[in-house]
């Protein structure tokens, strides 16, 4: 079992020896103060340039995970964790503003925000993961977002999340 699956069902744990459930409790001060849990709560193909030794997604993770409803359940969980850090929110299989957007906005909504590349990352780990229509709600409301405050996001930014689906 790969080691990414066996954190999302609950069994493993990162490297610090931190499980799921660890990482969904982790209040907005922690997500934005720790840079090694992302890597795990959305995992890629390629290694990450800030956590080397981060778990990556091969072809029996995604089977796994294809078919596994749990797994995509508790990638679900990671998601609202992190919609809820941005002050997002999935209704009804969009991705919206929520009450609390603009005080959250306030924390990451700036030029060259560390959060920007955590956005694709989340995006391009959901559609590995087999969240496609998940990881397109969100870029949707990115998108959204980038036609209120391009000048917040930048051009560079948003190709970046145009092609993370």
């Amino acid at each position: 079992m790969s080691e990414i699956v066996a954190f999302y069902a609950g069994t493993g744990t990162d490297h610090r020896g931190r499980r799921l459930d660890d990482l969904l409790a982790f209040d907005h001060d922690e997500l934005e103060q720790h840079h090694d849990f992302i890597q795990w709560l959305f995992p890629l193909t390629v290694p990450s340039g800030v956590l080397s030794e981060a778990p990556l997604v091969d072809s029996r993770c995604q089977a796994a995970f294809r078919e596994r409803p749990e797994l995509r359940a508790n990638l679900r969980r990671a998601l609202a964790v992190m919609l809820d850090f941005y002050g997002l929110a999935l209704l009804d299989g969009r991705i919206e503003k929520s009450a609390s957007f603009a005080s959250r906005a306030a924390q990451w909504l700036r030029p060259g925000n560390h959060n920007f590349l955590r956005l694709t990352r989340i995006m391009t780990s959901l559609s590995l993961l087999g969240e496609p229509a998940l990881a397109a709600a969100l870029q949707s409301c990115l998108e959204r977002l980038y036609e209120e405050q391009p000048e917040r996001i930048g051009p560079v930014t948003i190709r970046y999340w145009r092609t993370a689906t």
